[in-house]
């Protein structure tokens, strides 16, 4: 969320050319052979990636699973995220921070509406507590842009790009721990190319997570959490 800007002699010669056709014949049929393989593994890949495109079919879910410990389930409404088997479909490599701009009781209010039209995967309260809205699987509409929603997690933190006092202490915690699992579920680099402001994607029209936003604190401590291991919040 966030706020917006304006913005080869005779039978030996004949055996010869025979052999080398022979020879040929069996290249082509190998090489053949193997296109025709690589072709099936390619069909095989793509059937994979678009089975669950056809209509009625869904890919199996529990109701209410969440992908992140400590976390419970608020889901946002189907209208603001977009079905996916990620990272299978689409490779997960960024993670995207947002900033409300209004209460998490606000936010998950609107990310229900099915007018607003986006939502992000998880929402950090004040507190540290996390919600999940969205599976990391699905493709949330959250970014702006429809190759970083592809690419991304989005997370948004409860508070007011303006409100300093807002990022508690609780809050860089919990959202450090849950960045650092996330990164390392997908293998992504924790450095600040793949953990990211929503301001820095492009053609976005939003400001956040805003200029009081302490990066330097945040990867610190998204470091020490991929360090311990942990990566959990507590349940």
């Amino acid at each position: 969320m966030g706020t917006r800007t304006t913005s080869g002699d005779g039978a030996s010669r004949s055996r010869s050319k025979d052999g080398d056709r022979r020879v040929g014949r069996r290249a082509l049929l190998i090489g053949t052979a193997v296109a025709a393989v690589g072709t099936a593994v390619v069909a095989r890949d793509e059937l994979t990636r678009a089975w669950w495109r056809v209509p009625g079919v869904s890919k199996p879910r529990k109701e209410g699973e969440v992908d992140y410990a400590g976390a419970r389930w608020v889901a946002a409404s189907d209208a603001n995220w977009r079905l996916a088997d990620r990272p299978d479909d689409f490779g997960i490599d960024m993670v995207v921070i947002h900033v409300t701009q209004g209460s998490f009781a606000s936010a998950v209010k609107v990310f229900q509406d099915p007018k607003h039209g986006a939502a992000s995967h998880y929402i950090v309260r004040k507190d540290g507590h996390v919600t999940q809205m969205i599976r990391e699987l699905d493709v949330a509409y959250h970014a702006g842009n429809r190759d970083y929603n592809e690419r991304s997690v989005g997370i948004e933190h409860e508070g007011f790009v303006d409100r300093p006092q807002d990022f508690t202490d609780e809050m860089y915690e919990a959202s450090a721990r849950l960045t650092a699992r996330i990164c390392a579920r997908y293998d992504i680099p924790l450095d600040r190319e793949h953990i990211i402001g929503h301001v820095e994607v492009p053609g976005t029209d939003h400001t956040d997570p805003g200029e009081h936003w302490d990066w330097d604190r945040y990867m610190k401590l998204v470091r020490a959490a991929a360090a311990k291991g942990s990566g959990a919040a507590p349940a």
